[in-house]
């Protein structure tokens, strides 16, 4: 069984920063690639950012220049640091874990990011 612990959500002002973590335990095997999705009320889930075992990262354009994806591969641990945060930031933020067989992704249970202007 595989779990996915999300933390570092919360409330902050615009052009405040956050930091997201999430952790990945159990039965998780050989992980490709880790990311970060939102979803704000009333749209579709997009991908903010991912990062690959091998360390290529890729950005949503609204994530570029403000937002910074890493891991730590010895403890299955994606991290998502936002800064100079937008009011349009606010949504839920999942974490996304994927691998090369079935199932092949695994999502966390969600953090809420809100920002205030």
């Amino acid at each position: 069984q595989v779990q996915l612990v999300e933390s570092g959500g919360g409330f902050v002002q615009a052009g405040g920063s956050l930091r997201l973590s999430c952790a990945a335990s159990g039965s998780i095997g050989s992980i490709s690639a880790m990311g970060w999705y939102r979803q704000a009320p009333g749209k579709q889930r997009e991908l903010v950012a991912s990062i690959t075992s091998a360390g290529s990262t890729n950005y949503a354009d609204s994530a570029k220049g403000r937002f910074t994806i890493s891991r730590d591969s010895a403890k299955n641990t994606v991290y998502l640091q936002m800064n100079s945060q937008k009011v349009e930031d606010t949504a839920a933020y999942y974490c996304n874990v994927r691998r090369s067989y079935y199932p092949s992704q695994f999502w966390g249970q969600g953090t809420q990011v809100t920002v205030s202007s």
